[in-house]
Parts: structure tokens; sequence; C-alpha cells
């Protein structure tokens, strides 16, 4: 019979757990940057006309990006899942945190943009 190690769903260590700290971290700055963001967005539409180059422009980098982002954080869930069928679990707070940062970065880089 094969024996078979689970993950413990709770790290055992002190850096596992300073990890997921870093997770939550991650995720209110990724909430709190995508808040500002659509608030700076927003404005943007409200006070330009949506047919000008510059906005044309912004709108098609936006989404260019938020379609990049997926593709990254796809790429890393499939890896996760093909590692864990092929019995190399990774545990969950260290594949959240790689998901979340290409929409991290993104996030932060329009925000950072936009305030411009």
């Amino acid at each position: 019979m094969k024996s078979t190690t689970f993950l413990p769903l709770m790290p055992t260590t002190p850096i596992a757990m300073f990890d997921i700290w870093k997770v939550g971290i991650m995720a209110f700055e990724l909430w709190s940057t995508s808040l500002s963001t659509i608030t700076m967005r927003n404005h943007l539409w409200q006070t330009q006309p949506f047919f000008s180059p510059k906005m044309m422009q912004e709108n098609q980098r936006m989404v260019t990006e938020k379609l990049e982002a997926s593709m990254e954080a796809g790429l890393v869930m499939q890896k996760a899942l093909l590692n864990s069928m092929s019995g190399k679990q990774i545990p969950w707070w260290v594949t959240s945190q790689r998901t979340m940062k290409p929409y991290h970065q993104r996030s932060s880089a329009n925000s950072r943009r936009l305030v411009k």
C-alpha cells in the first residue's frame, strides 16, 4: 500500500506563519489599490471624452494588463494542479501568494500611473 503525505492545513513553522501574514497583507494591498484605481479611472472617464486617443490608449492598456495578469495567474494555478497530481504538493499560502502576485503588481502599477 502506497503511503501518501498530506500538507497540513495550518503551517507548523514560524516562517510559514510569516508567509501567511504576507498573503494577508498582499490581499489587503490588492484590494485597496484596486479600489483606488477604480475610483481614479471613473474620474478619468467622467472628465475626459472616451474617444480621445489618450483615453483609448489607457483603456486598451488596462484590458491588456488584466488579460496578462489572468494568464499568469492561470499558469501558476495550472502548475500547482499538475504538481499536486504528480505528488509534489505546495502549501496553499505559497500558491495563493504566487497567484495574487501578477494582479498585485499590475494593480499597484495602475494606481501609481493614474496618480500622475
